[in-house]
């Protein structure tokens, strides 16, 4: 006769799926008195390098914040030879502000100074380049509160007062048609890992993981994947919005494409189990691009046909969303220049790492800082 104690309680002869039941349920009855805090207290992170016009925004922006309890505020200066000090000099009477300056040792390497320094229990992590909405404090604060996660991140747009050219990256960047909808959307496929131009994270969190590496882009994923290893969950707050101004121009908008795209098979090398076939979708569709224009050449007009359609769709669908032809045509280059660009640093990347066995860090000095 088997004879276990749980609680108060003997059960004799229980089957294995009947302790699993029991094992579950005591495990749930613990995260919920053990993981939600009654009060929270945030601690925005903000690093910023040579961008004191997007600190000026930013912090306009949380002096409108509908939040009537008190959060803190860590600016981590990395190393800018533009710095923002002036700036925030304009806001130490309106907002709690701790500000700090440092060598450039990247944006990862930045949040996690800001982290260790930051008094708050609950880290917010912003990009400069955002603007928040009045109600996204509040927004963040009543889905804790009923969901606590160790870890959430929120969506991205453009705001209205944004130029066609902002707007045209922001959709290619967020779309269901466009790799977007992998990437940061409440139906995603798998886990939702968070970004850090909007992205939250708790001390305990923090602490157990140690933040982020030093690998920049690819930091967010990695530090995410990271988590979830710890046990910890991570969750999308989709009313938790920031407007999101990215890229300016065509150029640096190429060159962080690129560069999502080369560290994005580092990533699978060191966490091979979170590999998936729709990080080759861009690599793909530049293939099947060559491929159509090469067939059109020869008279099969069919398949370039089907890449004409698909553009027809995107350019209908940013006119509508922005009410601008304008936004319509760039969405367009957009779309070919993510693609393009990442498409490219992936392939590269994936030759250099998975088939010449190359190592990341040397092989691709530019994508991590020295700390």
């Amino acid at each position: 006769m088997i004879q276990l104690e749980l609680g108060f309680f003997y059960i004799n002869n229980l089957d294995l799926q009947r302790i699993k039941i029991l094992i579950s349920i005591y495990g749930r009855i613990f995260c919920l008195l053990t993981f939600v805090p009654m009060n929270i207290s945030f601690s925005f992170i903000v690093p910023v390098y040579n961008r004191p016009h997007e600190i000026d925004e930013l912090l306009s922006s949380m002096t409108e914040l509908d939040y009537d309890k008190p959060y803190e505020i860590v600016i981590i200066e990395d190393g800018s030879s533009e710095t923002s000090e002036s700036i925030i000099k304009t806001y130490e009477n309106k907002l709690q502000i701790s500000y700090y300056q440092k060598p450039n040792t990247g944006p990862g390497d930045s949040r996690n100074y800001g982290m260790r320094i930051a008094k708050g229990d609950y880290f917010l992590i912003l990009d400069s380049d955002v603007i928040l909405p009045k109600d996204y404090l509040a927004k963040v604060e009543d889905f804790l509160s009923k969901n606590f996660v160790h870890c959430f991140g929120g969506p991205d747009d453009a705001h209205e007062d944004f130029s066609n050219l902002q707007k045209a990256i922001s959709f290619s960047m967020t779309s269901y048609l466009t790799t977007g909808g992998i990437r940061g959307r409440k139906n995603t496929l798998g886990k939702f890992q968070p970004r850090s131009f909007n992205m939250g994270i708790s001390k305990e969190a923090f602490k157990a993981s140690e933040g982020f590496g030093n690998i920049h882009p690819g930091e967010d994923p990695d530090l995410t994947i990271r988590l979830w290893k710890l046990g910890y969950e991570t969750a999308l707050i989709p009313d938790a919005k920031v407007f999101h101004k990215r890229r300016i121009s065509w150029d640096k908008f190429y060159m962080q494409v690129n560069k999502f795209g080369l560290v994005r098979p580092i990533l699978n090398l060191w966490h091979p189990e979170t590999s998936k076939i729709t990080y080759w979708f861009p690599t793909l569709f530049v293939a099947y691009s060559m491929f159509s224009i090469i067939a059109a050449f020869f008279g099969y007009w069919y398949f370039i046909m089907l890449w004409i359609l698909y553009f027809v769709v995107i350019f209908v669908n940013a006119t509508i969303n922005h009410n601008s032809l304008s936004v319509g045509f760039q969405s367009i280059i957009a779309v070919l220049v993510q693609f393009y660009g990442y498409g490219k640093g992936f392939l590269k990347s994936y030759y250099y790492i998975h088939l010449l066995k190359k190592v990341p860090e040397q092989k691709f000095k530019k994508l991590f800082f020295s700390k």
